[in-house]
């Protein structure tokens, strides 16, 4: 073998080592994205279970406001079909429509002291509020997972093993600007 032939081979084996590094780390990017999304999906489908409680709380002591607590569910409802889908833009809308439907039935709740000041309800206000926070942590960290693949998949040399392994971006889990400040529940309460 000749020293041209040498050259060849090592710079072949190098590109081929860069080539899957490049590969690998896309591959890992797209797992941190689906990663960050089942953590969002799981805390979503514990604020799903929870919110019935609450609603049956409420109808205790709420028999005048079966509109309100008809919102939240429908709301509820919402959120569980477009986080099924994984439709994100039908998930900012149904997030802000509950986010708007729960401080409606927490002001609500300001007109029965006796609801505040049941021990299921403290309990299950807590659980939501505790979610609610969880929620904005992991909407953080998704979109944080989705802007470093996007970015990567466009950026060259990346790019190019991208395209040629069908790489895709991912879409941000975008909020309206009413809808991107969490739904204070203590405030409501006085």
């Amino acid at each position: 073998m000749g020293t041209a032939q040498i050259v060849t081979l090592i710079i072949l084996v190098i590109v081929a080592l860069y080539t899957i590094l490049l590969y690998n780390g896309l591959v890992t990017l797209k797992h941190n994205v689906g990663r960050a999304w089942s953590n969002i999906d799981v805390l979503l489908k514990q604020r799903h279970d929870e919110l019935p409680k609450l609603v049956e709380t409420c109808k205790q002591y709420m028999q005048f406001e079966q509109q309100t607590l008809e919102k939240v569910m429908q709301a509820r409802a919402a959120v569980s079909t477009a986080r099924e889908a994984h439709n994100m833009a039908a998930l900012s809308s149904a997030e802000g429509a509950l986010r708007t439907s729960l401080g409606g039935l927490f002001a609500v709740v300001e007109a029965y002291p006796e609801l505040k000041a049941d021990a299921s309800f403290k309990t299950l206000q807590a659980r939501i509020i505790g979610l609610e926070n969880a929620i904005a942590d992991r909407r953080e960290f998704y979109n944080d997972s989705v802007n470093i693949n996007n970015v990567r998949i466009e950026q060259f040399p990346d790019v190019i093993i991208a395209k040629k392994f069908g790489f895709k971006a991912f879409e941000l889990l975008r909020f309206k600007a009413d809808e991107i400040t969490d739904v204070n529940v203590k405030t409501l309460f006085g």
